[in-house]
């Protein structure tokens, strides 16, 4: 069995290393080679393999570019706030997040641009670039962090990953991922945990202290086709020690792989919006 398990490791590396403009479909056939057969069993695969797992679900819900219209609603036990906004995103280096209501919350933006972040706000009339100490930092008050809103691929570059489960679950293959940060990742978890749907909806991710506490966790709700493939409708993230305290991004329309104006992830876009 062990034997077999390399094999099947090696295989399923050698699958994924192969043609990276048609990863995502690569990665479903490697998926179906590795596991067929095979009574459900948990194959040992090399690391690199659950590494692309992860990031096929980061390119899933990017795409090579998305546009997004999205509702942020942040709930808490005596108050209750929503916000719209407008989001573009390209590739794995490049994307912006604009709020467009209520009216005193309409400008505040924050880009991605090649790992580099920046907010702006019109209230004062100020960029201000965001330090890696503050991308663990709630976003405008929610629960989701400067990370999380940028749709950041820190988990890509700066984490180790290692293929921990796998299951059925309503007709669906789902893969639970270990992420461990290294030593000089900019992150204040000790572990991240994803769970993968073979189509690669990410349906959850789970943050861990550097105790082994479990803080925080990500679902997604209300998975349907959007944009020409099967998205999250909603994303709910809250802490475990706060319950009934929660902020969800509901996406009310999206589409990917289209073209983008010029010149958007910019400065000079995100201070002097012109979509």
């Amino acid at each position: 069995m062990q034997q077999m398990n390399n094999l099947t490791g090696r295989s399923f590396t050698a699958c994924l290393r192969t043609g990276a403009g048609s990863r995502i479909v690569l990665l479903r056939l490697c998926i179906l080679i590795v596991t067929g057969g095979l009574s459900g069993q948990l194959m040992a695969v090399e690391p690199d393999s659950a590494k692309e797992l992860v990031r096929a679900a980061m390119d899933h819900w990017r795409g090579t570019s998305s546009y997004a219209e999205i509702t942020m609603t942040i709930h808490r036990a005596d108050w209750e706030r929503s916000m719209s906004m407008r989001s573009w995103s390209e590739g794995d280096k490049n994307s912006l997040v604009r709020v467009t209501e209520p009216k005193k919350d309409a400008g505040n933006g924050t880009l991605l641009m090649d790992k580099n972040m920046w907010s702006y706000s019109p209230k004062v009339n100020r960029v201000i670039k965001i330090p890696s100490s503050m991308m663990s930092q709630g976003w405008m008050g929610s629960d989701f962090s400067n990370k999380d809103i940028s749709k950041s691929t820190d988990i890509l570059d700066q984490y180790d990953h290692v293929l921990t489960a796998q299951a059925e679950e309503d007709g669906h293959t789902v893969y639970t991922v270990d992420a461990i940060p290294h030593e000089d990742a900019a992150t204040v978890w000790g572990k991240e945990t994803l769970k993968i749907r073979g189509d690669f909806v990410l349906l959850e991710e789970q943050y861990w202290d550097q105790d082994g506490i479990l803080v925080k966790m990500m679902k997604a709700h209300d998975i349907a086709e959007m944009g020409g493939r099967s998205v999250a409708r909603v994303l709910r993230m809250g802490k475990l020690e706060t319950p009934d305290e929660w902020t969800e991004m509901t996406v009310n329309t999206i589409e990917f792989d289209i073209e983008l104006p010029a010149g958007i992830f910019t400065l000079s876009s995100l201070r002097n919006p012109r979509q």
